[in-house]
């Protein structure tokens, strides 16, 4: 172990918390390492890959996140490799290609490549060392950051028969890490934490008015000219919008958020990391991965969406041990757009019961199969909180996820298909002629018909995409899938279908008040007359960080008293027909009904569902028209107005 980390890796020693988790692993335990952003996470992972017999395999959200981690591998000579949504497929089969022969000891995914039917395939042909879960918080609907597949995880580790797993975060209360542990059995001795507090960190809250946001944040950048700094915004135009206020001004600075195109966020990341470029104004989508050690700056412009989101955003700076300042220009202006992106993810009641409607329908078949977009355009809800309802009824026992697989293959030849027949004798020719033959044929692709040649061949479903992949590795085809289809077994129909959609309703609700308490206990953490580095380090469960920083705006003495948004005119006064007469009358021709109280509510404060881009909601002037006001207020008014009705 001591000396795969000189040799391989060049450090002369571990840092906090690392050999512990390192030798659990290498004495084939499951192991959880919880330790504050940038202090070698990653590490624990890396070197047991190197000296375990088989692949490492590793679940990361983020793309960035693999990206930069490969680099670092590949420069220290692991044979490391990544498949992900932006590959060519003969990338992505390069790799596969690889692990087989058992050349790649680390392989990096995301949780979604899971549920593909063809990389399920071959999952089970290749022998496994370990599961490493990076971001692990994202497993528990206790996190601040819980993604339903994240769930399925401990399942995927028994089927692969995976041996053990080690789970990797930077923020995990300890209610969360009790759920980690729990779910993958990790005993209490190997969940290994090193403490939050970082002393090189100086967090500084200062009071400012939304009208003097943007003087103040030039006049701190320019103190700061030249240093790394990075951004931090809620919405995608503000990003643009504070980058071109800032260049203005004299500071290079260039937008980041996900509606850029790929090529262009590689750009950015690229020129930041190399030093070319030194400010970046980011939504949460940056960051997530970014190894770079001199980060001198984190500002957050707007709120950060919760005490987890700050955490992991000010853990960006300072990972080369000097001093860094993380600023958060405080007040209450943006606490509403921070409470609409919650109450958008919660499903309308008729929704989740539409969902059930549709699942008991499939009663007569011996499965549930659905597409995820048809159905959340069906019952109006998004895709993420969908994918929640589903996982909820998993854990209630209604329904089990069976496989997913792609609704349609279609290839072309790259041989004459008689020159491919020909490479096959026997049965096996059989079977290839007639997945030949059944093919629809257009110009040059050939669409699978899986059915005919179920019922004319007794060809399995299963048997035929192993044929297709077998064919395109070995260059005789080019092969393409799409449309992803989720496949469920029905455990227990017997439900009342009105007492479950509003049990889960409910669930729902109290998911969106705790949420909104989150965004409530951050303001409180901003306000708070205790050491902000004492506090922040409290939450997250560690209790050996000193009662005084020093170096934190409250131990200057300064105890930041947030100013209350501006007063915004009285919604009594508002003209309601004026705001809804466009939008009510558009739903009512493309439904059939009126708008519910709770529809109309979004389309005021510019929340998106499914049924509004069929719609086309945002054209209509109306939208997000009173997005500054408290969700719950519009609602209230909105109901007032519509029981006159």
């Amino acid at each position: 172990m001591h000396n795969t980390l000189q040799q391989v890796f060049g450090y002369p020693q571990f840092r906090p918390g690392q050999e512990a988790a390192v030798s659990a692993v290498l004495a084939a335990r499951s192991a959880a390492a919880i330790f504050p952003t940038g202090s070698g996470k990653s590490l624990c992972y890396q070197l047991p890959a190197v000296l375990l017999p088989h692949l490492t395999l590793v679940v990361s959200p983020l793309l960035a996140l693999m990206q930069d981690q490969l680099g670092f591998l590949q420069r220290h000579g692991i044979s490391a490799g990544s498949i992900d949504s932006a590959q060519s497929r003969e990338d992505a089969n390069d790799v596969m290609a690889r692990a087989r022969s058992g050349e790649l000891k680390i392989l990096m995914i995301s949780v979604e490549r899971l549920k593909n039917e063809r990389f399920r395939h071959f999952l089970q042909s290749v022998p496994i060392s370990l599961l490493v879960v990076d971001e692990a918080h994202c497993i528990s609907e206790w996190g601040h950051n819980f993604r339903p597949d994240y769930l399925k995880l401990p399942d995927y580790q028994r089927q692969f028969r995976i041996p053990q797993a080690l789970l990797l975060t930077a923020t995990a209360t300890p209610k969360v890490i009790a759920d980690m542990q729990a779910k993958f059995s990790i005993a209490a001795e190997d969940v290994v934490t090193t403490g939050f507090y970082r002393p090189n960190l100086n967090l500084l809250v200062e009071p400012v008015s939304g009208i003097d946001k943007r003087r103040r944040l030039v006049e701190w950048m320019r103190e700061r000219a030249g240093q790394p700094s990075i951004v931090y915004v809620t919405l995608q135009k503000t990003a643009e919008h504070i980058a071109e206020h800032l260049n203005r001004a004299g500071i290079q600075a260039e937008a980041y958020h996900a509606g850029l195109p790929h090529e262009k966020r590689e750009g950015i990341q690229q020129r930041f990391m190399g030093g070319q470029s030194n400010c970046i104004v980011a939504t949460i989508a940056f960051g997530m991965g970014i190894d770079k050690s001199d980060i001198r700056n984190v500002v957050h412009f707007d709120l950060p969406k919760s005490i987890e989101n700050y955490s992991q955003e000010i853990g960006r700076a300072g990972r080369d041990g000097q001093d860094a300042d993380c600023l958060v220009l405080a007040n209450r202006d943006s606490l509403n757009v921070l409470e609409n992106f919650v109450y958008g993810d919660t499903p309308e009641q008729q929704g989740i019961r539409c969902v059930l409607e549709e699942l008991l329908a499939a009663r007569g078949e011996a499965q549930w199969e659905f597409l995820l977009r048809p159905l959340a355009e069906l019952s109006n809800i998004r895709e993420l909180p969908l994918k929640t309802l589903l996982v909820q009824l998993e854990l209630k026992g209604v329904i089990a996820p069976r496989y997913a697989y792609y609704a349609e293959y279609r290839f072309k030849y790259r041989v004459e298909p008689e020159a491919l027949l020909a490479r096959f004798s026997g049965e096996r020719q059989q079977f290839v002629s007639a997945i030949i033959q059944a093919g629809k044929r257009a110009r040059t692709w050939v669409t699978v018909d899986f059915d005919t040649l179920y019922q004319q061949h007794q060809a399995e479903r299963s048997r035929v995409v192993k044929a297709l992949d077998y064919f395109q590795e070995q260059g005789l085809i080019e092969l393409e899938s799409k449309q992803m289809t989720e496949v469920y077994s029905l455990l227990d129909t017997g439900f009342d279908l009105q007492a479950l959609s509003v049990e889960l309703y409910a669930g729902f609700k109290q998911h969106e008040t705790k949420e909104v308490a989150r965004i409530h206990a951050m303001l409180d953490l901003f306000a708070t007359e205790r050491c902000l580095g004492y506090r922040l380090a409290e939450y997250f469960g560690d209790e050996s960080a000193p009662m005084q920083c020093g170096h934190c705006s409250v131990c200057h003495g300064q105890v930041a008293h947030l100013p209350s948004p501006p007063d915004l005119p009285a919604l009594v006064d508002k003209d309601f027909e004026g705001l809804c007469g466009d939008f009510t009358h558009r739903h009512h021709q493309h439904t059939g009904n009126l708008p519910s109280a709770e529809r109309m509510t979004r389309f005021l404060c510019g929340i998106s569902v499914p049924l509004f881009t069929r719609l086309k909601a945002r054209s209509i002037p109306a939208f997000a028209a009173l997005e500054a006001y408290p969700y719950a207020e519009v609602r209230e008014w909105v109901e007032a107005h519509m029981s006159r009705l």
